[in-house]
């Protein structure tokens, strides 16, 4: 099989093109810096340049490709101006867009995209239990995810098997959703976040990588699917997990005031509570490597 993959060169599309080729597969990577990224993946097949927020995918980049990952977008993490919001939003609705575009003038078309989206989806939804089929939150993150889902979700039209994978707080070996905490939690001064009470749905890369290549191979699965770990915890268990791999207390909280002041509407990412569920990936079949939260920080962990 040959994979087109957009943001090839971020966190999950490295993990997925190393896994996709040991595995026999062929993967075409674009990218704004295709040389970069060859540099940085030489298993790539090729790299070609696409700006995706301004037009399709070069027609070569086509060839012989039977299957499409979108990861493509600005990261969230960061402050939110308006800018940032833009990029944001952009880089994921509008890129996934026009990669459908490209879709749509092809006359031999890929047969399956597999679409990148987020936890984001649910907002703030206290201890209420998440699966799939539950509509939508309110706010920045929920509109968004929602407006991506939607702009993937235009390419069954064109007869594209789509599957939407709701990914979870990341945890994996210089995982961008843990680097931020380390320091402060290695020198002890880590804790709970606002309450700590709010519910934080997390999941280990190795298992995100393998829902992909799941999506991409199982006919059988299409629509949303949560890639979260089966067992979701709150927040302040998080934090004592974290500190206990690292032999360090975990016990200064930090005031929900003094997050929303430094992180304005981006703290909405820690604060709010999403009680995730991975219904549609138990109902595959899918059985999750990664269980247990304490054994994926020690694998993430591993080294530091």
């Amino acid at each position: 099989m040959r994979v087109l993959i957009t943001g090839v060169t971020g966190y999950i599309g490295r993990a997925l093109t190393r896994s996709l080729v040991g595995a026999g597969h062929e993967v075409v990577g674009l990218s704004r810096y295709p040389f970069q990224a060859k540099a940085a993946l030489p298993e790539l097949k090729a790299a070609h340049v696409w700006q995706p927020t301004e037009a399709e995918p070069p027609g070569e980049a086509w060839d012989g490709v039977d299957a499409v990952v979108n990861l493509v977008g600005e990261p969230i993490a960061g402050r939110w101006t308006v800018l940032k919001k833009r990029a944001i939003y952009d880089t994921r609705i509008q890129a996934t867009r026009n990669l459908i575009d490209g879709i749509r003038q092809l006359a031999d078309r890929p047969t399956v995209l597999v679409n990148a989206s987020a936890i984001g989806y649910y907002g703030d939804r206290g201890e209420d239990e998440l699966a799939e089929p539950e509509p939508p939150g309110d706010g920045f993150l929920p509109g968004l995810t929602k407006d991506w889902e939607a702009a993937a979700a235009s390419a069954e039209r064109l007869g594209l098997r789509v599957v939407r994978l709701r990914v979870g707080f990341l945890l994996g070996e210089g995982s961008p959703f843990l680097k931020p905490q380390l320091p402060l939690f290695k020198l002890g001064l880590g804790g709970p976040i606002g309450s700590g009470e709010q519910w934080w749905p997390w999941v280990h890369l190795d298992d995100v990588v393998a829902l992909y290549r799941r999506a991409l191979e199982d006919d059988g699965m299409s629509g949303a699917v949560n890639a979260t770990a089966p067992a979701p915890v709150r927040q302040r268990d998080f934090a004592k997990a974290l500190g206990r791999v690292l032999g360090r207390p975990a016990l200064l909280p930090a005031p929900k005031l003094a997050i929303k002041l430094v992180l304005g509407g981006f703290a909405a990412e820690v604060l709010d509570s999403r009680r995730v569920v991975s219904r549609a990936a138990e109902a595959a079949g899918y059985a999750f490597a990664y269980t247990e939260l304490d054994a994926a920080l020690r694998d993430a962990l591993r080294g530091s």
